[in-house]
C-alpha cells in the first residue's frame, strides 16, 4: 500500500513538473498598453503600472513583454490598435484614458482590460457598476475633486466671478468634469464660460477666445487640452489670468495650482490590480478603485507670471511648492 502511494505521488510530481515546464515554455506574459496621447500625466500613469509589475518580480523582457501603442489623439488609430491587440491575443491590456479604454472595450469582451486615468467608467459605458464591473474591465478612476479645485481658484483669486473652462466635448471624461464645474460654480459665486477644443491644435485659439470674458482659467484632466497645456499657460501669463489645473503634472508645466491626484501613484495602484488579475482574479468582480490621496501643489513661478499673490495659509498646507526659477 505504501509503495503504491509513493508511486502515485511520484507520478503527480512528474506531471506537475511537465505542466510548469510547458507553462514557462509558452513565453513571457504579453501585455498591450494603449494610450490616447502623449503627455506627462498619462506617461506617469504608464510608468507607475510598469513599475508595480517590476516590483512584484515581472522582469521586462523575461517575464513580461509590453506592446506600447499611442493613438496620438485619433480614435480611428485607437480602434486599429485595439483590434491588433485582439489579433495578437495579448494576455492583458492596460488602457490609459477614457477614449482608448472605450476603443479597447469595444474590441474584446474576453481579454482582461485594466483601465487608468478614466474619469467616469460607468458614464463611459465600460462597467455596469463601480462596485462590481460585470465586464472584462476594471482598474482605477482619476475623478478629480472639481469643486475643491474651484474653491482653490477662489482662494487664489477672491474677486474672480467668471471662470473659463477649456475642454474637448468629444471626451466623456471632460464633459463629466465640465458638468460638475457648472453645478458647483454658482455656490462659489462663479459663472462658468466654456471654450471647446476638439484637437490640440485648437487649444491656443480656444484659450484666447476667453480673454476679456473671464477672470480666471480652469483646465480639467482633459487629454486634448492637457496635451497642449503650454498654449494655455502662454495666454494665462500674457493676460494675468490665474490658471487652475486638474493634476500636478500640469502645475509642473506652468499651471498655477491644483488639488489633485498623482498619476504615477494611480498607475502603480492599477498595476497592483493587474497582478491580482494575472494571479486569477476576475475583473468583473473587482471594484473600480479611486486614488488613495490628493495633494495640493502650487507653482511660485506661475504665480509671479500671472500676477497672483499666494496666501500664506495655502503655502502652509501645500504638499508641494514649486519654487521660483
Amino acid at each position: 500500500m505504501k509503495r503504491g502511494i509513493i508511486v502515485a505521488l511520484f507520478l503527480l510530481l512528474v506531471i506537475a513538473v511537465i505542466f510548469f515546464s510547458q507553462d514557462r515554455s509558452s513565453g513571457p506574459l504579453q501585455i498591450g498598453i494603449i494610450q490616447i496621447v502623449e503627455h506627462p500625466a498619462l506617461d506617469a500613469a504608464r510608468q507607475g503600472f510598469i513599475d508595480a509589475l517590476s516590483e512584484a518580480g515581472f522582469e521586462e523582457g523575461v517575464h513580461v513583454v509590453y506592446q506600447l501603442q499611442n493613438a496620438q489623439g485619433d480614435m480611428a488609430v485607437a480602434t486599429t490598435i485595439a483590434r491588433k491587440f485582439v489579433d495578437d491575443k495579448v494576455d492583458l491590456v492596460l488602457a490609459i484614458a477614457t477614449p482608448t479604454s472605450q476603443a479597447m472595450a469595444q474590441a474584446t469582451e474576453e481579454i482582461p482590460i485594466l483601465i487608468t486615468a478614466v474619469t467616469d467608467p460607468l458614464e463611459a459605458g465600460l462597467v455596469l457598476s463601480m462596485e462590481k464591473p460585470g465586464t472584462n474591465v476594471t482598474g482605477t478612476t482619476d475623478m478629480t475633486p472639481v469643486r475643491t479645485q474651484l474653491e482653490l481658484l477662489k482662494e487664489l483669486s477672491p474677486k474672480a466671478r467668471r471662470v473659463g473652462i477649456i475642454y474637448n466635448t468629444g471626451e466623456i471624461n471632460s464633459v463629466v468634469q465640465a458638468q460638475i464645474a457648472k453645478e458647483a460654480a454658482p455656490g462659489l459665486g462663479l459663472e462658468v464660460v466654456e471654450a471647446v477644443a476638439s484637437n490640440s491644435g485648437e487649444v491656443m485659439q480656444s484659450a484666447r477666445s476667453l480673454v476679456g470674458r473671464v477672470d480666471a482659467l480652469y483646465v480639467p484632466t482633459c487629454n486634448t487640452v492637457v496635451s497642449a497645456l503650454e498654449a494655455v499657460v502662454i495666454v494665462a501669463e500674457e493676460n494675468n489670468l490665474p490658471l487652475i489645473v486638474g493634476e500636478e503634472n500640469s502645475v509642473e508645466r506652468g499651471g498655477l495650482a491644483t488639488t489633485g491626484i498623482n498619476y504615477y501613484d494611480l498607475g502603480f495602484q492599477t498595476g497592483k490590480m493587474a497582478i491580482e488579475v494575472i494571479e486569477g482574479a476576475e475583473p468583473s468582480e473587482m471594484a473600480i478603485q479611486s486614488a488613495d490621496k490628493v495633494e495640493t501643489v502650487v507653482n511660485l513661478t506661475a504665480a509671479l507670471n500671472m500676477g497672483v499673490e499666494i496666501p500664506d495659509s495655502l503655502l502652509q498646507r501645500a504638499h508641494r511648492i514649486l519654487e521660483r526659477e
